[in-house]
């Protein structure tokens, strides 16, 4: 079972009958009431440190920390993004007339999964050699409910989201999945390789377990 603001999702196998999901759901019921009404409740809390509007002056979240956007008007054809010290919005002269938001809004999420596929590379590179841990791809996704995947052909797929926590949160994701391009499960071998790469890995866990229903939801 997989809860996320707003919705409950049952994976089951496929002979699973209607019934019996029912019944699973039914049971879980209490459980499933009080993790979404959680969720509201640290939604409630996640939505006063987001930005309502895109607009000059407020604060974009990035690797852990609040940078400041500015917004300026340019020449060009589309909105573009930069960042130093802070986050730079160049806004087309034909938008500034008119409301915004949204296009910087999607322009910093183009930037963050730019972003998001250069430090993930930047972790493989760091993590592959020691255990031959070599994926066939990388792929940045928007993801509802995982962090990130390792499929069968070991295809690495990261949620860009982790590009706004904490580096060493992305860095746990990361190597999560490449230990998977070893051993496709969770027992405790893949916990032991896990640990040989990032002995304090536990601390990431947490902070996903804690923040992790804030992250999904994106900018």
């Amino acid at each position: 079972m997989v809860v996320t603001p707003g919705k409950v999702e049952v994976v089951a196998p496929v002979k699973a009958s209607p019934l019996r999901i029912e019944q699973f759901v039914l049971e879980k019921q209490q459980w499933i009431m009080q993790t979404l009404a959680n969720m509201e409740a640290k939604s409630h809390l996640y939505s006063r440190r987001m930005p309502s509007d895109y607009k000059h002056g407020v604060n974009v979240p990035f690797q852990g920390k609040q940078y400041q956007l500015a917004v300026r008007p340019s020449t060009l054809k589309k909105v573009k993004i930069e960042f130093s010290d802070a986050f730079v919005a160049h806004v087309p002269d034909a938008l500034v007339a008119r409301e915004h938001g949204d296009d910087i809004r999607k322009a910093l999420i183009r930037w963050m999964k730019t972003a998001s596929k250069l430090h993930v590379e930047k972790f493989v590179n760091i993590h592959a050699d020691k255990r031959q841990l070599f994926p066939r791809s990388i792929k940045i996704k928007t993801q509802k409910s995982r962090w990130g995947s390792c499929g069968i052909y070991n295809d690495i797929n990261i949620n860009w989201v982790l590009i706004m926590a904490p580096p060493e949160v992305l860095e746990y994701v990361v190597v999560h999945e490449l230990c998977h391009i070893q051993v496709k499960n969770h027992s405790r071998h893949f916990w032991a390789l896990v640990a040989e790469h990032l002995p304090s890995y536990q601390q990431q866990r947490h902070w996903l377990k804690k923040h992790g229903s804030h992250l999904m939801m994106g900018l």
